[in-house]
């Protein structure tokens, strides 16, 4: 009797494990399902462009912004769909750590995945900035105003505080003559102080060895180099011209006679209006050349890689004047009646 109340016991416990055992294998197999429909239709989702065809368009990360908030904007700037889904789908992948701050071109002909690798991978979009031969700062720092990249105050600000040019190994006050111009790249989140180092970085990069040494040779230190070389950038937009107004001014400096250069007189007239007066050119000011000897203490304005050889290597002649034609080049004369027979002819139209 007790053999057979034991075997009862044995045979009604075992229906209830089994039971127990095919509930927990469902419920996994159905947890399992269902993480697998999900991780499936997440898939699908960053698979999905959410409009074929679309435009690109500008979209902003901003330093120190949350995932969440990125994700909202992207739904908002109508570059895709579901914010939770986006969320899920870059926890999964780890973007949400990896998003890196700046302006990016996106379009929502891309699905969710290719938008966020762009966003992960920091490369963001680039403003092409030129900066013309021969430009001022302010004309530069305009040109970035204009570009969105900067305030003109700010850029004007920075490029003409001693401490921070010096910085920059430049032996001036001012980066007036070594912001090189050239089509620069640049992020919207760029700082005024980036870019006015990227652009005199590119000076030094431009400014050859042998450069160095031709200066030397000259008796010149590199800044009165950048000095006359932006000169003969502001004389002339003729590039044939240059070596030969280089030679004037270097033969002028040899019999010690002044420059006489009226781009100078304009750089030291705060204001200037485009009309050069006699007046103007009898003003006393730092770079009058009418009445200073020598070079002014200063560029007048940022000069390519041309001008600088230019001044450095001039043109043989014997020139010691010259004269604007009507057709913006120059007639060059080797003495004073020549010079002024020319200036009758093609100035006063005698």
């Amino acid at each position: 009797m007790q053999n057979g109340k034991k075997d009862h016991e044995k045979h009604t416990g075992e229906p209830s494990f089994k039971m127990w055992l095919w509930t927990a294998v469902v419920l996994a197999a159905a947890v399992f399902f269902s993480f697998l429909y999900l991780y499936v239709d997440l898939v699908r989702f960053a698979d999905t462009p959410t409009a074929a065809g679309a435009r690109e368009k500008a979209f902003i990360v901003f330093p120190g912004e949350g995932f969440r908030n990125v994700a909202e904007n992207l739904v908002e700037a109508g570059l895709l769909e579901h914010p939770i889904k986006l969320r899920a789908y870059a926890r999964l992948k780890k973007y949400d750590k990896k998003v890196k701050a700046g302006e990016y071109l996106l379009s929502a002909s891309m699905s969710p995945d290719a938008i966020l690798q762009v966003l992960a991978s920091g490369k963001v979009r680039l403003h092409k900035v030129t900066v013309p031969e021969g430009y001022t700062l302010v004309q530069i720092a305009h040109v970035m105003k204009e570009s969105g990249l900067s305030t003109a105050e700010e850029f004007t600000r920075l490029a003409t505080n001693p401490q921070f040019v010096r910085s920059r190994g430049i032996d001036a006050d001012s980066a007036e003559g070594y912001l090189f111009p050239e089509t620069y790249l640049f992020p919207l989140s760029i700082t005024p102080d980036e870019i006015i180092s990227t652009m005199v970085g590119h000076f030094w990069r431009q400014f050859k060895p042998e450069w160095k040494r031709k200066a030397e040779l000259l008796g010149f230190s590199i800044h009165e180099v950048v000095t006359l070389a932006s000169m003969i950038e502001k004389e002339t937009g003729v590039p044939a011209e240059r070596p030969i107004v280089s030679s004037v001014f270097h033969n002028r400096l040899s019999k010690g006679m002044r420059l006489e250069s009226d781009p100078t007189v304009i750089y030291g007239i705060a204001g200037f209006d485009g009309n050069l007066t006699r007046m103007h050119l009898k003003a006393p000011t730092p770079y009058n050349t009418y009445s200073i000897q020598g070079l002014p203490p200063g560029p007048i304005s940022n000069p390519g890689s041309a001008a600088i050889e230019c001044a450095l290597f001039p043109a043989e002649t014997e020139f010691l004047y010259f004269v604007a034609r009507q057709d913006r080049t120059h007639h060059f004369s080797s003495s004073l009646p020549e010079h002024n027979q020319a200036v009758r002819k093609y100035q006063l139209g005698k």
